[in-house]
């Protein structure tokens, strides 16, 4: 072979080498480009989807989306009835009222439970609480409403649980509490030692009643025990007229003392042992239950949060504390 021949063969296959390097490079790269590609669309998707759970978790929690409440064939209705008693918090007469209503327009509800773990509060609310039980009970008389004691049926909470059917406890359930209070504070003596003076004026002789930074007003505090023995009076009759000849009066019945579910059944406060889920099975026999509570939406929620922020930030909370001398409480 001559060496031009030999020469111009060792070039084509240079030149075949090269070609074969840039192939293979053109197609790894164009491999990676692929899989970037496919990487992309890949967490382009995920990322759809995680938005879209977002945005339905989001709608459920606003309440566009979806209603607990509306069910179908036979069940136990459960309402509950957990905190302190007092208008616009949780447990108050248009959230309790506004459950009993979901509860009874439910076709398929065999039996009502308020399952109660409050230790009370105003007696205003327990009141229109009780009145409105009482009320559907003679509406919908097929329909038996019972209470179901957790830890703490105290005053306020008791106050509503007298209107149901029978009261269930647990053994270590508290009961009673049967009395009213009214508390505050008294500045007098811390004004006098750092040197404050009350500088009060009103229009009405009685308009200062019980103002905290005044000493104690004879009159006054004559006033205020007679309205609680008025309420108490008003509390008294309540237990009496739901519990009946069942109650077995002794002269610490309504002193303001509170007993285990245990003897709470011997005193005839309370009717019998039992759970929520005894009650719905043994008793209602619809072992299915449906919870009919109204609770607030996030929007509601989130702004009672910020709300209770912002007034903690500028000392309401205390202040709140302070002035509540004139607040009955069935407590």
């Amino acid at each position: 072979m001559s060496e031009d021949n030999l020469q111009a063969g060792q070039k084509k296959t240079q030149q075949e080498d090269a070609k074969w390097q840039q192939d293979t490079i053109k197609m790894l790269a164009t491999s990676a480009l692929n899989e970037q590609r496919r990487s992309r669309r890949w967490g382009t998707f995920f990322k759809s989807l995680t938005f879209i759970y977002l945005f339905i978790v989001l709608f459920y929690a606003l309440g566009f989306i979806g209603d607990g409440k509306k069910v179908t064939g036979l069940h136990t209705a459960l309402i509950e009835i957990n905190g302190v008693i007092e208008a616009g918090g949780e447990v108050s007469a248009d959230s309790v009222i506004s459950s009993l209503h979901d509860a009874y327009d439910s076709k398929g509800t065999k039996g009502i439970i308020l399952r109660i773990n409050s230790p009370g509060g105003s007696p205003v609310q327990a009141g229109i609480i009780n009145d409105e039980i009482r009320r559907q009970k003679k509406l919908h008389p097929t329909i038996p409403v019972y209470a179901v004691v957790e830890d703490i049926c105290a005053s306020g909470g008791y106050y509503i649980a007298v209107a149901a059917d029978k009261i269930y406890v647990d053994k270590a359930s508290i009961v009673g509490s049967i009395g009213v209070l009214m508390d505050g504070y008294g500045f007098t003596e811390v004004m006098k030692k750092i040197g404050v003076e009350r500088r009060l004026m009103t229009a009405g002789e009685n308009k200062a009643m019980l103002d905290p930074f005044s000493p104690v007003n004879p009159k006054h505090q004559a006033l205020a025990q007679a309205m609680l023995n008025e309420v108490h009076e008003q509390f008294k009759a309540v237990v009496r007229q739901g519990r009946g000849a069942r109650l077995k009066e002794t002269p610490e019945t309504f002193s303001g003392l509170f007993w285990s579910g245990e003897q709470g059944i011997k005193l005839g406060l309370v009717d019998a042992l039992g759970s929520s889920d005894y009650v719905a099975r043994e008793v209602i026999k619809q072992e299915e239950i449906v919870d009919f509570t109204t609770k607030d939406d996030f929007t509601s929620r989130l702004a009672k949060r910020i709300g209770a922020s912002a007034s903690a930030a500028m000392g309401e909370t205390l202040a709140k504390q302070i002035m509540s001398a004139s607040e009955i409480r069935l407590r």
